[in-house]
């Protein structure tokens, strides 16, 4: 079987795929804990993440949606980095192949982890290997021929919007990944780099034994990028590709990333996305907010949002399972959330007293912890 991985963080962001055949892909790495105080309930990423590695040393990939801190943060003292020295020391976990949105490239005036990453892709991508890039506006054009590269030589480096990345096929990997954002045409239309627009958005589909599993990895995509991911799909007549057994659901919980009004008690989705929630996610959806717990007051502007929580729950409050990583397996005690990937889709693997697991096959409904 495949496994699902999501830390709890906060909000912020790290999934790692394990696929049947061995090979594992890391999506964003955000280490967020503060180790100097004793009460901070978020995992010590990186001690859980090499220990999980057993000496294996590398990723197959290692993907950066956008370069937000909640997405990128103690990346430049965790991985071993190509193009400078200081980043090579021993003990740091190497990156066989980086994926990162074209915005990733061509963004100026970044600072810390956000200018580190950037600057490997950048190296990688002048290089030309060890790297994918989403999208290929005319900035990304403009960018190479400065440093006197084709955009064409790095063509077969480069995929769209509306394809699948090369090199994976659920034949022989287990699991094909359809790219639905970032869109050239928004960055060309604006010559402005926005995060979260511009943001790596993909669709899994893993096969075992025949039987397809989807998920949906949505960033932090807003509802405006979302509404026109769906719109378009739709109009393709690919909707298949929005179809969902698993959604790590965009932005920690963020009303933003449902419509623009966050609503008294519950956020009302764009027509598209509300198409997607309540036309193509499958029975038993696992919803998964890679955030820290839902206030129950109105105060804090920042996500989670409980009128958003709310839209969520009434979508699987039947036979569907709504996963804070700050809250499983419970509050008080936040544990990775482990989805393994079998015949029967997606299940969360659940924890014995006795500290053994068990994957749940039919888990009951519930919102949060």
């Amino acid at each position: 079987m495949h496994k699902l991985t999501f830390f709890p963080l906060g909000n912020a962001d790290c999934c790692r795929i394990d696929l049947e055949s061995g090979k594992q892909i890391l999506l964003d790495y955000a280490d967020k804990k503060c180790y100097e105080d004793p009460f901070d309930k978020r995992i010590a990423l990186p001690k859980r993440l090499k220990s999980d590695l057993n000496g294996r040393g590398y990723y197959d990939v290692v993907g950066f949606t956008h370069l937000d801190d909640d997405h990128v943060l103690g990346s430049s003292e965790f991985f071993y980095l190509e193009h400078a020295a200081c980043y090579q020391s021993d003990g740091r976990v190497k990156i066989n192949e980086l994926w990162v949105p074209a915005a990733a490239i061509i963004e100026d005036g970044l600072e810390d982890c956000a200018r580190v990453i950037r600057q490997e892709a950048r190296h990688r991508l002048r290089e030309g290997r060890g790297i994918r890039v989403f999208s290929r506006p005319e900035l990304l054009r403009n960018w190479l021929e400065g440093k006197g590269i084709s955009l064409e030589s790095r063509a077969h480096l480069i995929t769209d919007a509306g394809n699948l990345i090369p090199g994976w096929n659920k034949s022989y990997d287990g699991v094909e990944f359809f790219v639905h954002s970032p869109f050239a045409t928004r960055l060309d239309d604006c010559n402005l780099v926005d995060r979260n627009k511009d943001s790596l958005v993909l669709h899994g589909t893993f096969a075992v034994a025949g039987v397809d599993t989807k998920v949906f990895f949505g960033g932090d995509v807003h509802h405006e990028g979302l509404e026109e991911i769906v719109r378009i799909t739709r109009y393709h007549g690919r909707e298949e590709r929005i179809e969902s057994d698993i959604v790590k659901i965009p932005h920690h919980c963020s009303y933003l990333s449902l419509g623009p009004d966050k609503g008294d008690d519950c956020t009302v989705p764009t027509e598209n996305i509300a198409y997607m929630y309540e036309k193509k996610l499958n029975g038993n959806a696992i919803l998964v907010s890679s955030s820290r717990s839902v206030p129950s007051d109105d105060n804090d502007v920042q996500p989670p949002h409980k009128q958003a929580k709310k839209y969520y729950t009434n979508r699987i409050k039947i036979t569907g399972t709504f996963e804070i990583t700050m809250e499983h397996p419970k509050a008080s005690a936040p544990e990775p959330l482990v989805i393994e990937i079998g015949t029967s889709r997606g299940r969360i693997r659940r924890a014995f007293s006795a500290g053994a697991t068990v994957a749940a096959a039919n888990p009951a409904p519930r919102a949060g912890a």
